[in-house]
């Protein structure tokens, strides 16, 4: 698989920045979600359970990786991190059919004016109460 080299724009030799570290790390998650695709082809390829067991548990260790870089991204990258912290939200109304108006308004109120989140309105939704006659 090729690779990219994550100093190729680095030059004179020196210390990333972290912005740059964060590039790169993105490079790592890449290559660790490349590795689960393959081990999971491998596992669905074969019937051979040793091998299968062998497989699963690198495949593992490597969705452990991805989730430790994403960690160290989050910390090297505050955008990133914003993002990360609205996501759940967005998510969640997302799933619920909310209108992609509140979807988007989801902390545009942080920060600004009076520094108050915008809580956007769920779409009404029926529930078990609702069917009751």
């Amino acid at each position: 698989m090729p690779q990219t080299n994550p100093f190729h724009s680095v030059v004179p030799p020196r210390k990333l920045t972290d912005s740059e570290l964060a590039r790169s790390i993105r490079l790592n998650i890449e290559a660790e979600l490349d590795a689960i695709n393959l081990y999971a082809a491998h596992i669905e390829a074969t019937d051979n359970e040793e091998a299968k067991a062998v497989l699963r548990h690198v495949m593992d260790e490597e969705r452990e990786h991805a989730a430790l870089f994403w960690q160290l991204i989050a910390r090297l990258d505050p955008a990133q991190a914003h993002h990360d912290s609205e996501a759940s939200r967005k998510y969640q109304l997302i799933v619920t059919g909310a209108p992609h108006e509140a979807v988007e308004a989801v902390g545009e109120g942080a920060g600004k004016g009076g520094g108050q989140a915008v809580e956007p309105v769920l779409p009404k939704q029926l529930t078990v109460g609702n069917l009751r006659r």
